[in-house]
């Protein structure tokens, strides 16, 4: 069933991905104000969560949906899909081509699969627990780093916690000899990490929506990923440490003492 399941979502973030990039090039025409941008992001958000709302609800009626965009719809049937329509909206609207589409399905508080999806680059990253990472169909591994100092480390930045962790995680990783790198999609970097690309990802508070995919992914390419309450963290967020082995506990240690504690972002 769950592999029926991954199937289906990698075919509709392909799909929402369409509608999303038809918007984009759509700003090269706007001449007009940046509220003018912002209002068909605005736009764009909202139809294309709509529209994976209504495959999901026509495919799964019973299924709950909890959407960056529209909040939760209750289900009874046990699962839950969380969805951020535009991961990097801040991207999108500069006319920057990173960003992506988020879809994840949940279950009794195990993340069951995700799904990123990047419609500039076309490329899919997917992942099934228990059974593997994926992009666009090749397996995935995460980077074989044995040290900080030895590849890119992705840190995120959120108007939720303080000003100061990210600050502090930047200059903790760059005193190490790490290298930081940041491209306003946390779903993307999270996908850079399963991928191997990256070597972790680090980021005091992120949203369900965001994370969930991302997260999945990183395990089932070999990565590590702070232990997580998929519950409690579909309505509240949660921290996000996660890595390649060989770096996990350095990346660790370095949120540890840079990010405020946890009950800020609640």
């Amino acid at each position: 069933m769950s592999s029926d399941r991954l199937a289906f979502t990698e075919a509709l973030a392909q799909k929402a991905g369409l509608v999303a990039l038809d918007y984009f090039r759509k700003l090269d025409t706007l001449t007009i104000t940046q509220k003018g941008h912002q209002d068909l992001v605005s736009e764009a958000d909202r139809n294309v969560e709509t529209l994976i709302r209504d495959a999901l609800s026509e495919a799964y009626p019973d299924d709950g949906i909890l959407g960056e965009e529209h909040g939760m719809e209750e289900g009874d049937s046990g699962f839950t899909w969380v969805i951020d329509p535009i991961d990097g909206t801040a991207n999108f609207v500069t006319g920057i081509p990173q960003w992506c589409v988020i879809i994840a399905c949940v279950q009794q508080g195990q993340t069951l699969l995700g799904v990123i999806h990047d419609p500039v680059a076309g490329e899919t990253f997917s992942a099934l627990a228990g059974g593997g990472a994926f992009l666009n169909g090749k397996p995935i591994k995460v980077s074989d780093s044995e040290s900080v100092s030895v590849g890119s480390v992705g840190v995120g930045f959120n108007g939720r916690t303080s000003v100061t962790d990210a600050v502090n995680a930047v200059g903790a990783l760059v005193s190490k000899g790490g290298v930081f790198f940041r491209n306003a999609s946390g779903g993307l970097m999270l996908a850079y990490t399963g991928a191997g690309r990256l070597i972790g990802y680090i980021e005091s508070h992120m949203n369900a929506w965001d994370c969930l995919a991302g997260m999945l992914l990183i395990q089932e390419a070999g990565g590590r990923v702070q232990e997580q309450d998929i519950a409690k963290a579909l309505y509240h967020g949660t921290r996000v440490v996660t890595g390649a082995p060989g770096v996990f506990a350095e990346l660790t240690d370095i949120a540890e003492s840079s990010f405020a504690p946890l009950q800020a972002a609640e």
